[in-house]
């Protein structure tokens, strides 16, 4: 196996540059340029010099023997003087040694998952917090490269085998009238608690829906304000303030992060009654869709909305004297009256914590549809009074599960994985 190197820290210019080597020639590599191996695991500062000799830098060196390391193999660390040009001269002597070369995106990591470090559930909640933006979606990929999911999915795991044993010594005694009406009872209320727990963590949301954030829409008819106060609520000019119906024509949406917790704000078309306008009668239609997909659609008419959609009535321009009376069960608000605004997403913010309240980690899409798929085995077949039924109902749902993990993790789906690592992850 060739041995791999890479910049794992920020890409120079930077005061220090992390440069991690990994693979079964690392110890010769670092005896090479450093003159020998320091004591595992202590930060020693040596001279670094290239093949004839020349001085590259004076750096930090850490080396962790394997198999007990991040990748499970030999592993170094240069921290080396962040410059652009050192960095370099260290990079081109490594590339010229027999054995070495660049590692590419995810490899580190997937050399973790390939020398058992880690599970492919961890590998995944790595590359989530790689990509997360808000302090909640920090939290949830943290607790599953802390190894939360794969906790609960080997106690599944365990619970299923156990009910496995139990339904092949049923049928291995069925004949002998060993088998008693008590033993069909402790079976139902093993698989009763195993299908409890499953549902509880089923029932948070996923990474991708995290991801997304919550949905905020602004929705009324045209020249209501919703642009105006889509501004306002992102304190910038993102959508253009004009007195003239329909000019908003699509959606636009803006990101904002506010405690944490990520919002997806959308201003959407004004929803006229007729149009003979093919473009606005298009945009409308994007906006009923976008409505009816929100967490939130703030509602900025006198009128009623429609009943299906998740409204928080508003009352705008409540600034204006004619509008003093604010209607109840409504909330005022105005682009001027800041303290309406902070108001307004106070209100957002207390239903976004009801519907992300994250305590762990997250299931991402593909392991929640394992579940999924383990749990309607259980109940459909694992449930069933057949035996035999039982039992391939319960191997289907062990199958699903190891999956989530890695145990059957083809080549396509790591590829598909570690295509969004950065090159010295």
């Amino acid at each position: 196996m060739d041995t791999i190197f890479a910049v794992s820290s920020g890409q120079p210019p930077a005061a220090i540059a992390v440069l991690r080597i990994s693979g079964p020639h690392a110890a010769a590599t670092v005896e090479a340029l450093a003159g020998g191996l320091p004591q595992p695991r202590r930060a020693t500062l040596r001279r670094l010099r290239d093949a004839d000799g020349a001085l590259l830098d004076d750096a930090l060196l850490l080396w962790f023997p394997g198999p007990a390391t991040a990748t499970g193999e030999d592993l170094a660390e240069l921290h080396l003087h962040g410059g652009i040009a050192t960095v370099a001269a260290v990079e081109q002597t490594l590339a010229s040694r027999p054995g070495l070369r660049r590692a590419r995106g995810g490899e580190f990591t997937r050399r973790a998952l390939e020398n058992g470090r880690i599970d492919l559930a961890q590998a995944q909640g790595l590359a989530d917090l790689l990509e997360a933006e808000s302090e909640a979606q920090r939290r949830a990929a943290i607790a599953s490269v802390d190894g939360e999911i794969s906790r609960a999915v080997a106690r599944w795991l365990a619970t299923l085998a156990g009910i496995a044993a139990r339904i092949e010594a049923m049928i291995d005694f069925s004949d002998e009238d060993d088998v008693s009406p008590a033993d069909d009872r402790q079976l139902d209320t093993a698989i009763a608690a195993w299908l409890g727990e499953v549902s509880a963590l089923l029932a948070r949301p996923t990474v991708e829906r995290l991801r997304e954030g919550y949905r905020v829409v602004l929705a009324g008819p045209p020249n209501a304000g919703k642009s105006s106060l889509f501004n306002a609520m992102l304190e910038r000019d993102a959508a253009i303030v004009t007195p003239i119906a329909g000019t908003t024509r699509d959606l636009l949406e803006a990101r904002v992060i506010r405690h944490g917790q990520l919002f997806t704000l959308i201003d959407t078309a004004g929803l006229a009654v007729e149009t003979d306008d093919p473009v606005e009668r298009i945009g409308i239609e994007r906006a009923r869709r976008a409505a009816a997909t929100a967490d939130i659609v703030l509602w900025l008419d006198d009128a009623p909305a429609p009943a299906d959609w998740p409204v928080t009535a508003l009352h705008p321009r409540s600034d204006l004297p004619d509008r003093a009376t604010v209607p109840a069960g409504r909330i005022a608000v105005s682009r001027d009256d800041l303290a309406s605004i902070d108001r307004l997403w106070q209100v957002i913010e207390e239903r976004a914590a009801a519907l992300f309240a994250i305590d762990g980690a997250l299931l991402r899409d593909q392991q929640r549809a394992a579940v999924v798929a383990a749990r309607e085995s259980i109940e459909r077949d694992g449930m069933d009074r057949d035996l035999l039924v039982r039992a391939e109902g319960v191997r289907y749902a062990m199958r699903q599960l190891a999956g989530i993990v890695g145990a059957d993790a083809t080549e396509t789906m790591l590829d598909a994985l570690f295509a969004r690592f950065c090159i010295g992850k």
